[in-house]
């Protein structure tokens, strides 16, 4: 896949991957995101960004599997390039997010405290285990 970065945070792959987090399909969220991290090199912002995203959804496979250590320790890497891109460029990924990336920061450190780790694996379908969604702006598509 070749995203132009400027256009990665508007792209069908990001949407995608947004769409599966919010519905608690972390692996396949993280699949979604990877290439666009990938193609990201080029841009410290961007880079940080996704790879705290895919953090934050290993994090969700985590506290399904009932494993809470590692689900904070991913959590905690992922609160910390979020804030290593805070200021960078808030403003373009706060529209990409629905939040500003010091509250997702906060709410990536806190989730795995007050998330529910016992039942998050119960049922035939993914149910999500975060107490947040990703919320784009509407006008980014």
């Amino acid at each position: 896949m070749s995203v132009p970065i400027e256009a990665a945070l508007s792209s069908e792959s990001y949407r995608w991957g947004v769409d599966l987090f919010n519905h608690g399909y972390y692996w396949e969220a993280h699949e979604a995101w990877e290439p666009l991290w990938l193609a990201a090199k080029q841009s410290t912002p961007h880079l940080l960004f996704f790879k705290g995203l895919i953090l934050l959804a290993a994090a969700g496979v985590k506290i399904r599997e009932g494993k809470p250590t590692p689900a904070r320790r991913h959590a905690g890497r992922a609160a910390s390039l979020f804030r290593r891109v805070t200021g960078l460029q808030d403003r373009e990924f706060r529209g990409a997010i629905g939040m500003s990336l010091p509250v997702l920061a906060d709410l990536a450190e806190t989730a795995v405290g007050w998330t529910r780790v016992a039942g998050a694996a119960t049922g035939s379908l993914p149910k999500p285990v975060f107490g947040f969604r990703l919320v784009p702006d509407e006008g980014r598509t």
